[in-house]
């Protein structure tokens, strides 16, 4: 038999042959780095940085003795000096002071390491212009860093950083700066000398205040100070004249910052704080703005101002203790969505809030013009009032009704409020706002036409099997409460379209979600959620809008991309490294296209 051709027999010592030792770097991309200019070792799983690397524009390639040849594209002695390298995704622990062979470096690339210090020869590299050392594990910065004049890019976060010196305002011709998700609680005031800096983020630190010589960065468009403990925004912060976008979510504010002189402040997001007052110098200003969120805050009410706003693209009042709105709101020319979910509006039916911002917008237009005889300086007239000591109110819905018995601080509710429905058709059951630990078992009752329940902000450890009942049920609100699980008796609901989880004590995604294919909008923020299924998720196809923000998710299954009727992902606050969140803050489509690129193939 003949043994050409790779027979059985072809090598027949093959197994004792010693295996041969694979390059950490194959010597191909060296060479070709000499030509290109650019090295990338992303993902090899180094543990150091080989020496061939440092010293790929000092010494010969070791096979040079056998190219004497004098043809352009193979002379050797005419490499070009590595301009970018990426050392991103390794082990490195550290960087050899012979990084300073490589003076020609404009892109330094090393997020994703293990490193708890930089060399101090990294400020001979004078003609670096992005240096990335984000998610290692650094505990301070070299003097020598503020040396590099000519950075532009320079990206600091997710370390453990607890202070940023001085020198960092010598870094004149600085661009982007990310310190986010560090130990800061203070940032010096020499950033203000970064005059022509364009973004900043210091968001995820610990910053109880924001120095006044900040507003000296004349150029800045973007300023991220979500997650501090921030606590006031010093008024010097008008002066930035050209900010676009401003992030103070999740912090401390107890008042809105004024902004006489942002004339192009676009994006304004100051939800998650303890904002109780929105007055007309707030809004004034903010001639250019097309977002504002606040979000989970205490106001009460909203000004006439909010109507000189005409560029108002997104209002956001989410959470707040709004009882009414001007219905002016209905003619802002520009405003696409409108969020008004967790309000005790009165004037306002539920129902109408869950069609969505059109017809919101459509009905606050149609009462512009008329004023209900009803609707006086107390409210809307009820088709009912209960007896005083239960302080409830049924309402009326035209043909339904509305039962609410919220806000009471109540243990149980008592038995005259469902005796008063007394067969009426009940179709929106609000129980929000007390201190339920159960869910009452006399709301099986309205069964029959309840298509709406609001449990919200009560102290539930589980979930009764009544509820399991309220078979045409759409809406279920269960926010705010202690709960760990759900039944899985609640597939019985299988026309529900929305469920609220968002500030309970879920440490895995319920299961009996994946079984109500009708699901539109899953919102389960502010969890321990540690892990979703995505082939499970894939089967509700009608999911639009799932927030997972502020859970545990360690992983984002890249099918997830699969998801293609999701309009809203929302994914903060979670310790995965990837998708980053620059790729996050891009927005849904962003998200899924990046997770679909992701998908082993």
């Amino acid at each position: 038999m003949s043994r050409r051709g790779g027979g059985r027999f072809a090598n027949s010592r093959a197994g004792f042959q010693p295996a041969v030792k694979e390059e950490p770097v194959p010597a191909g991309l060296i060479k070709a780095a000499r030509k290109s200019g650019q090295l990338n070792l992303s993902n090899r799983d180094l543990s150091e940085v080989p020496q061939s690397v440092w010293r790929i524009n000092v010494d010969p390639p070791e096979d040079c003795h056998l190219n004497v040849s004098f043809n352009a594209s193979d002379r050797w002695w005419d490499q070009t000096d590595l301009t970018k390298l990426i050392l991103a995704s390794n082990k490195l622990e550290s960087l050899s002071e012979e990084i300073q062979l490589l003076p020609a470096l404009t892109v330094l690339d090393v997020h994703d390491n293990q490193l708890t210090s930089l060399p101090q020869a990294i400020g001979q590299l004078l003609n670096l212009q992005k240096l990335n050392v984000s998610h290692n594990k650094l505990t301070e910065l070299p003097d020598e860093l503020w040396n590099l004049r000519n950075l532009k890019n320079l990206q600091l976060q997710n370390n453990e950083l607890e202070r940023i010196p001085d020198g960092i305002g010598h870094l004149v011709h600085l661009e982007d700066l990310d310190i986010s998700n560090n130990r800061l609680s203070t940032i010096p005031s020499a950033l203000g000398e970064l005059a022509g800096l364009l973004r900043f983020n210091l968001a995820s630190n610990k910053m109880k205040s924001i120095p006044p010589d900040i507003s000296k960065m004349r150029s800045l468009k973007y300023l991220d100070a979500t997650h501090n403990e921030l606590e006031c925004v010093p008024p010097e912060l008008a002066g930035m004249v050209s900010l676009e976008q401003l992030y103070l979510r999740h912090n401390k504010l107890r008042y809105l910052p004024e902004f006489p002189s942002c004339k192009y402040l676009k994006e304004l997001y100051v939800g998650n704080n303890q904002i109780e007052y929105l007055g007309p110098d707030h809004l004034r200003p903010l001639s250019a703005i097309s977002t504002l969120e606040l979000r989970d805050n205490k106001l009460k009410s909203l000004p006439d101002e909010i109507l000189l706003l005409q560029g108002l693209e997104r209002l956001d009042l989410t959470n707040n203790d709004i009882s009414s709105l001007p219905y002016e709101l209905g003619n802002l020319p520009k405003l696409k969505s409108l969020l008004l979910e967790g309000n005790p509006l009165r004037s306002i039916r539920r129902d109408i809030i869950n069609r969505g911002t059109q017809e919101l917008l459509k009905y606050l237009r149609s009462r512009i013009e008329e004023k209900p005889a009803n609707e006086g300086d107390n409210g809307p007239a009820t088709a009912m009032t209960f007896p005083s000591e239960s302080k409830s109110t049924v309402y009326s819905l035209g043909s339904h009704k509305v039962l609410e018995y919220c806000n009471q601080k109540a243990t149980v509710v008592p038995d005259d409020v469902f005796d008063a429905c007394n067969g009426t058709l009940i179709a929106t059951v609000n129980l929000s706002k007390n201190l339920l630990t159960g869910v009452p078992p006399r709301i099986a009752e309205l069964k029959a036409t309840v298509t709406d329940v609001n449990l919200g902000f009560n102290k539930l450890v589980s979930i009764s099997l009544e509820l399991c009942t309220l078979e045409h049920l759409i809406h279920l609100d269960l926010r705010n409460n202690v709960l760990t699980s759900l039944p899985m008796e609640m597939k019985k609901l299988q026309q529900l379209q929305t469920v609220i989880l968002s500030f309970n004590r879920f440490k895995e995604f319920p299961d009996v979600l994946y079984s109500i294919p009708a699901l539109e909008t899953i919102l389960i923020s502010n969890n321990q959620v540690g892990a979703i299924d995505s082939s499970q998720l894939l089967q509700l196809d009608k999911l639009s809008t799932l927030d997972m923000q502020n859970n545990d998710l360690m992983h984002v299954p890249p099918e997830l991309g699969k998801c293609r009727n999701l309009r809203t992902l929302l994914l903060e606050g979670n310790p995965f490294r990837n998708p980053r969140s620059a790729i996050l803050a891009r927005g849904t489509n962003a998200v899924l296209e990046y997770l679909r690129s992701r998908i082993p193939t």
